[in-house]
């Protein structure tokens, strides 16, 4: 059985000081963005999209799948799976075109462009690190829907740019990158559990912590890691400090957020 439904899509404003606010009014599906499913299911269901388990809120009979939808996302009707019990039901919803501007930035260590044939190895298994991370699914009955902003500062970088390194193409930018002094401290964006730390090659000295249904933040190019894995921080907690490791030209932050192993944009969990 097939449903077409209608996704809610309000446009993202440009970000100041984050506030409360409710994740789905700043929901927008586009690729990099977020959709929103309304599903008329009683008992709580299970949704599935792209084989990859999504978040789930509300109450029965008015239960919403919070999709986050890859940067590399096509434009027209996309279908989510929405199981409960033996029952299987398929709900259609639309992605809606977003253009991203580019940015071109100049790398002096060319190493952080072409990699040698050893350093792409450790990209590769550091590759398997990260996606494990990002996947990690616990569940969690409470789920923030709005985060902190990790540190104050401008937004160097944001989310989604079509980037080319030295002239080269390489991957859109998968976060937001916020201008901060090396040493500035680094805030939890929400309570949640570490599930991983490490040192790896183009994210620097980085920090994961997951917040339920598949909801993970990612902190990268710190100075200094102060928490472990498996430590339990609260929101507004210090869990590293600003630093310049890994694929950098400047002390910053690079803050992601993940959503069915999905980096989406993090201003749609922040209010103007």
């Amino acid at each position: 059985m097939i449903r077409l439904i209608k996704v809610m899509t309000v446009l993202v404003m440009i970000i100041s000081q984050p506030c409360s606010a409710q994740l789905i009014e700043f929901a927008e599906s586009v690729p990099g963005g977020i959709a929103v499913v309304s599903l008329d299911q009683m008992p709580q269901p299970e949704a599935y999209y792209r084989n990859k388990r999504v978040m789930i809120i509300g109450k029965p009979g008015q239960w919403q799948a919070i999709i986050g939808l890859p940067l590399n996302s096509s434009i027209g009707p996309h279908q989510l799976e929405v199981r409960n019990g033996n029952n299987s039901t398929s709900y259609a919803f639309m992605v809606s075109e977003k253009q991203y501007i580019e940015q071109y930035i100049t790398l002096k260590d060319n190493e952080m462009v072409n990699p040698s044939p050893s350093n792409l190895e450790r990209i590769r298994n550091e590759s398997a690190l990260i996606n494990k991370a990002k996947a990690v699914w616990n569940e969690a009955d409470t789920i923030p829907q709005e985060l902190e902003l990790p540190v104050p500062g401008r937004v160097s970088s944001p989310f989604g740019l079509r980037r080319f390194f030295n002239k080269q193409p390489r991957n859109p930018h998968s976060g937001l990158d916020l201008a901060s002094p090396a040493g500035t401290p680094i805030l939890s964006a929400a309570q949640g559990r570490v599930v991983d730390t490490g040192e790896y090659f183009f994210n620097g000295n980085t920090v994961f912590i997951d917040h339920g249904q598949g909801l993970i933040t990612m902190y990268c190019h710190m100075s200094e890691i102060l928490v472990n894995e498996g430590q339990d921080v609260g929101r507004g907690e210090i869990i590293g400090k600003v630093g310049q490791t890994g694929r950098v030209t400047a002390p910053h932050l690079h803050w992601g957020v993940i959503l069915n192993t999905v980096s989406v944009d993090p201003t749609m969990f922040l209010r103007e």
